[in-house]
């Protein structure tokens, strides 16, 4: 593990793609991974895009990449895709769209399955941006699955958080659902030449305008399709973080760093509470509550808690 840490931070990117696997898959040391890479991180802007699903976030993050490829940055993209129902993978659909991006030899994406993780996000989502974080990544884009309006676990893991809107997908409706947009630091409106994308601007501005917060996000209108909008986008981008350089970047990080902490210790606890069972105890259980002669409640006090 220290050779293949080693390797990452020198940006081999078959180096990289292994450590990634690694981490998601949960081999044995890959906590030592991760503490080998761990202070060499914390130099990357991570930025992510979330948004219902139709609202052009892949073809989206694909002109970002290129925007900030022009700036001289090198770029790493997670697309956090579906699981698959028999393999557990990703589905790779975000790769699919951004065919695009293949063979600069600047980015770098990966794929990740949710495997259940709520939030739209997979559990080590964190871990491979810590891991394209220390190969040198100067900004990272952190793309989800698209579920719909509880995908806020990406502002946990991000500094700056974009929410993706377009015309013609009920935006009053969507816009009233509190989730996305009390996480957005930059709302977007894409699909901007389609009929209707003046009037979800201007529900996004009603709703703004009853917010009471330190950062108002500005409001970006995009055409992802031919890459309208995208060099103002990049400038919200960019403000925002100027923003966080005031103060508030600290606080954030620090909720972070605590989440992430926590996670880890639910992680290791059960973990090890299961593997303190009786053999073949937690499986009679699930198969007592799944035939409804245990209620889920009653099967605690079956394990004890």
């Amino acid at each position: 593990m220290e050779q293949l840490a080693h390797n990452v931070l020198l940006g081999e990117r078959r180096s990289i793609a292994r450590a990634i696997s690694v981490v998601e898959d949960r081999r044995p040391g890959y906590q030592v991974l991760l503490s080998a890479l761990y202070r060499h991180t914390g130099r990357a802007r991570r930025v992510g895009i979330t948004g219902a699903s139709g609202t052009g976030k892949s073809t989206l993050v694909t002109h970002l990449a290129q925007a900030y490829r022009v700036r001289g940055d090198r770029v790493g993209i997670i697309g956090v895709d579906p699981s698959s129902p028999y393999t557990g993978g990703a589905l790779l659909g975000d790769r699919i769209r951004m065919r695009d991006l293949a063979g600069d030899p600047g980015i770098f994406i990966r794929s990740m399955a949710t495997r259940g993780a709520r939030g739209g996000l997979a559990q080590a989502t964190s871990d491979a941006v810590q891991i394209l974080d220390a190969a040198g990544y100067e900004v990272i884009l952190i793309e989800t699955v698209g579920a719909g309006q509880d995908e806020v676990e990406v502002a946990r893991t991000a500094h700056t958080t974009l929410v993706i809107e377009a015309p013609g997908l009920g935006d009053d409706i969507q816009a009233i659902k509190a989730g996305l947009i009390e996480v957005a630091d930059v709302l977007v409106v894409n699909k901007a030449d389609l009929q209707g994308a003046d009037q979800a601007v201007y529900v996004l501005q009603d709703m703004l305008a009853l917010a009471q917060v330190p950062w108002m996000p500005p409001i970006c209108k995009t055409v992802a399709l031919d890459g309208t909008g995208i060099d103002d986008l990049v400038a919200a981008i960019a403000a925002h973080q100027t923003y966080l350089r005031t103060g508030p970047g600290e606080r954030r990080e620090r909720a972070r760093v605590r989440r992430q902490i926590e996670g880890l210790v639910q992680e290791a606890l059960l973990a090890q509470f299961l593997e303190e069972l009786p053999p073949g105890l937690f499986d009679d259980i699930v198969s007592r509550v799944a035939v409804r002669d245990l209620a889920p409640h009653e099967a605690l006090a079956e394990l004890g808690l």
